[in-house]
C-alpha cells in the first residue's frame, strides 16, 4: 500500500459546459466564481440561483463544489457578500476560497469551511497557523513557494495544503499587477484582468523618432505551469489538492488536462508512471492552449527560459468547426452529424462539444451516408459513425488539426 495520500485534484469551472467536462474528465472537486467577487470576471459564471443545482450535480457525480469569493471586497459589497456565504452554507458548498477578512468573517458568522486563496501570498508557516486559528480548512499557498519549503511548512501544520499544478502564471507576485488598471481601468485584484503582459510592444526614442519592436522575448509573459514531469514528487511532499488553473479557458482544455493528471495521479498509485508514460502526457498537455511550459518556482526561482517567445498559444493542434450533430441513437452508438463547414475522413480527431455532453473526444471509424461505407465525406453532407460515448442533438462537431510552430 502506497503511505503518501492520494491529493484531490481540483478542476476549473466557467461556466455549465467546463463544469460537466471536468466532471467527466475525473476531478474530484470543481471549483467557480460567480458573477461578481470573483478573480475571473471575464468568465461566463454563474449566478446565486444556481448554487443548489451546482451542489446536486456535483454531488450526483461525487465531486466536491468551491466557491470563490477571492477578489477585494468594496464596503457597499457587504451585504451582497452576506447574501453568497448564506447562499452557500444552505446550499451545501464544501468551502469557499476567499482572502479578504470581510469574506472570513462572514464564513466564520455562518459556520462556512473557507479555503485561503492564493491571493493571500502565504509564504510561510507563521501565515499558515494564523490562518489555522482563524479557522481555516485549507491553505492555497503561493506560486512562489519552492517544493521544498512546501515541504517545510506542510511539516509544521496539519492544515491540508494546496497547490497549483498547471496553468497560466502572473509577472506579479500571486497576481498584484496594476499593469491592466493603468492601461484599460480593469483591476486585477478585481478579477478583470485583460493581461496587457501578454502583448507585443513598440518602443520609441522620442529624441530620435525611431522605435523598435519589443516582440522576440516577452518579458512580461511567463510561459504556463506545467507540472506533469514531477508530479510524483508533489504527490510525495503531501501536498493535499492538486489546483488546475483555467476558468477563462476553452472545454477542450479541460477536458486534456484534467483527465492528463487524473491518469498521471492514478498511475502513481499503480506503480505505473514511468518516465516515458510522462514525456507522453506531457506531449498531450500541448495538443490544447498552452504559452510554452515552465516548472514555476517548484525549484527555484525561474530564470529568463521561463518566459515565451512568441505571442499567444503554441499548442500543437487545433479545432476546426465541422458542424452539429443531428441525432444520436443510444442503442446502437451511433452519431448523425451535420458536416456543415468541413469535410471529414476516416481516421480524423474530431471533438464533440456541448454543454450538457462535455467533451467527447474521439477518433473516427467507418463512415457512411445512408447506408454507403465511405473513406470521406465533404462539407454539406449528413453522416453517421460510431461513438460510444453519449452525445446530443445540437452538440457541436470539431476536426482536431495539427499545428506546425
Amino acid at each position: 500500500m502506497n503511505k503518501f495520500k492520494k491529493p484531490e485534484l481540483l478542476a476549473p469551472a466557467g461556466d455549465w459546459s467546463m463544469l460537466n467536462v471536468a466532471i467527466n474528465s475525473g476531478a474530484n472537486a470543481v471549483y467557480f466564481g460567480l458573477k461578481k467577487l470573483s478573480m475571473r470576471a471575464a468568465a461566463n459564471n454563474f449566478e446565486i440561483k444556481d448554487l443548489a443545482h451546482i451542489v446536486n450535480h456535483c454531488k450526483d457525480n461525487e465531486v466536491k463544489a468551491h466557491l470563490t469569493l477571492n477578489t477585494i471586497v468594496f464596503e457597499d459589497e457587504l451585504n451582497e457578500l452576506d447574501e453568497i456565504v448564506q447562499a452557500s452554507k444552505t446550499a451545501g458548498i464544501e468551502m469557499i476560497i476567499c482572502w479578504d477578512m470581510s469574506v472570513i468573517q462572514k464564513c466564520i458568522k455562518y459556520s462556512m469551511p473557507f479555503c485561503i486563496s492564493t491571493q493571500a501570498s502565504i509564504s510561510n508557516s507563521d501565515a499558515v497557523k494564523f490562518y489555522e486559528q482563524l479557522g481555516a480548512k485549507r491553505i492555497v499557498l503561493a506560486r512562489e513557494c519552492t517544493l521544498d519549503k512546501i515541504i517545510e511548512i506542510r511539516s509544521k501544520s496539519n492544515i491540508e495544503i494546496e497547490a497549483f499544478v498547471h496553468g497560466a502564471m502572473c509577472i506579479a507576485v500571486s497576481g498584484r499587477c496594476f499593469m491592466s488598471h493603468e492601461v484599460f481601468d480593469k483591476s486585477a485584484n478585481r478579477g478583470e484582468c485583460l493581461q496587457p503582459c501578454r502583448r507585443e510592444y513598440e518602443i520609441k526614442d522620442v529624441d530620435e523618432k525611431f522605435s523598435l519592436i519589443l516582440g522576440q522575448d516577452y518579458v512580461l509573459s511567463p510561459k504556463d505551469l506545467c507540472t506533469i514531469e514531477f508530479i510524483d514528487k508533489l504527490i510525495e511532499a503531501g501536498i493535499d489538492a492538486f489546483k488546475i488553473e483555467g476558468r477563462k479557458r476553452a472545454p477542450e482544455y479541460i477536458a486534456k488536462t484534467v483527465s492528463v493528471y487524473r491518469k498521471a495521479i492514478d498511475f502513481y498509485y499503480e506503480n505505473k508512471l514511468t518516465i516515458d508514460v510522462k514525456k507522453e502526457f506531457l506531449e498531450e498537455l500541448k495538443k490544447v492552449y498552452n504559452r510554452g511550459f515552465s516548472q514555476g518556482f517548484y525549484f527555484g526561482e525561474p530564470g529568463s527560459e521561463s518566459y515565451t517567445k512568441i505571442y499567444g498559444n503554441v499548442a500543437t493542434t487545433k479545432k476546426v468547426y465541422v458542424g452539429r450533430v443531428l441525432n444520436y441513437y443510444k442503442k446502437s452508438k451511433i452519431a448523425f452529424v451535420r458536416a456543415e463547414a468541413e469535410s471529414l475522413s476516416t481516421g480524423d480527431s474530431i471533438y464533440i462539444m456541448g454543454s450538457t455532453t462535455g467533451v467527447v473526444d474521439l477518433k473516427l471509424g467507418k463512415l457512411k451516408k445512408d447506408e454507403t461505407e465511405l473513406d470521406a465525406i465533404e462539407k454539406g453532407n449528413d453522416i453517421t459513425f460510431e461513438c460510444g460515448d453519449l452525445v446530443r442533438a445540437n452538440d457541436r462537431v470539431y476536426k482536431i488539426v495539427q499545428i506546425n510552430n
